[in-house]
């Protein structure tokens, strides 16, 4: 079986060196560029299964990148985890309505890192049959599982795939409330590296892709979320 190609777009050497250290010991091709416009070369040159994408880059920026990346229907299919620094947290919200899979904070722990990088794989691999649930009707929202697919008054919503999997986990059970953790180790296949804060940053990104249909994804305070029955 070939290896699977990650692409890392660092340009701090240290970062980028650790990454790659990781990712060959984990048995990954490795590319590293340390700019968006390489990347984007690298990316069109010969498509990764997966872009680590730092979002404060020189020149272009990541979530350019990204937008690019996504925007494309020759790479809107390679997953992308985005790597951020602290007080990032409108250019993470703004990298997932993007499409990209998930993010890690710096600094961050190679472990972690590796998990999510499994997990957003693993989540993708081609082959993989489509789930076998049917598709859930609740007022004006329509979710298909098997196409992935959610329609809001007959109009398509465009989500990213952890937060198709939010919705589709929680629409799947109207009126139960889950944590967080809950919510987490759902659609993260138990991967516990999730934080409480990457949940939030989903559900509001639901929110605000639904509109008037973001009200049925209902807060429990001290508790986590429910989708209103």
């Amino acid at each position: 079986m070939a290896r699977q190609d990650i692409l890392v777009v660092e340009d701090e050497k240290d970062i980028q060196e650790l990454v790659r250290y990781n990712l060959v010991k984990e048995g990954y091709a490795v590319r590293c560029v340390a700019s968006g416009e390489d990347a984007l070369k690298a990316v069109h040159s010969s498509v990764p299964d997966l872009v680590i994408l730092d979002l404060m880059l020189p020149g272009m920026s990541g979530l350019d990148v990204c937008r690019s990346i996504k925007g494309d229907p020759a790479t809107r299919h390679v997953s992308i985890v985005m790597l951020t620094a602290k007080g990032e947290e409108a250019d993470v919200v703004s990298g997932l309505e993007l499409g990209a899979d998930d993010y890690v904070p710096k600094p961050f722990s190679p472990r972690v890192l590796l998990a999510r990088i499994r997990a957003v794989l693993r989540r993708t691999a081609p082959g993989e049959p489509p789930p076998a649930e049917k598709p859930i009707q609740i007022r004006d929202l329509s979710i298909h599982p098997g196409r992935h697919e959610v329609l809001r008054a007959g109009k398509p919503v465009s989500l990213s795939p952890t937060e198709f999997r939010v919705l589709h986990f929680l629409a799947g059970r109207p009126g139960w409330v889950f944590t967080r953790y809950q919510i987490a180790e759902a659609i993260h296949g138990g991967e516990d590296v999730v934080t409480d804060r990457s949940i939030d940053v989903q559900i509001a990104g639901l929110r605000r892709k639904l509109g008037k249909a973001g009200a049925y994804l209902e807060t429990v305070r001290g508790v986590g979320y429910r989708f209103k029955e």
